[in-house]
């Protein structure tokens, strides 16, 4: 009668690892603070996820979509950003010398 072992070690390759991993998605968090004679210099704070877009998503997480540097109309983006920020400031501009005209004529 002859048995063989079997061995409760499962063998998954790197791919099958990094697909679960990615399906369920994984959280590493963590703090590295650097002090001296108990006064503390820098403090790190480190949190990384790690999942899929659509597993992100599903987690309420969506940066990259809104961030202009990722999106593929950064440059009309960032047009449209100076433009917004040049009739602001002549719209502040605009409402100083009106409040500064007001003040003169009391």
């Amino acid at each position: 009668m002859s048995f063989q072992m079997q061995s409760p070690i499962h063998h998954d390759s790197l791919a099958d690892v990094l697909e679960r991993i990615l399906d369920k998605g994984i959280v590493i968090a963590g703090d590295v603070s650097i002090s001296l004679v108990g006064i503390e210099l820098l403090t790190i704070r480190l949190r990384l996820l790690i999942a899929t877009v659509d597993k992100a998503r599903e987690l309420g997480i969506n940066w990259w979509e809104r961030d202009p540097a990722l999106c593929t109309n950064a440059e009309e983006l960032a047009t449209r950003n100076a433009a917004l920020e040049d009739r602001i400031g002549r719209l502040e501009a605009e409402l100083a010398r009106r409040d500064a005209a007001s003040e003169v004529a009391r």
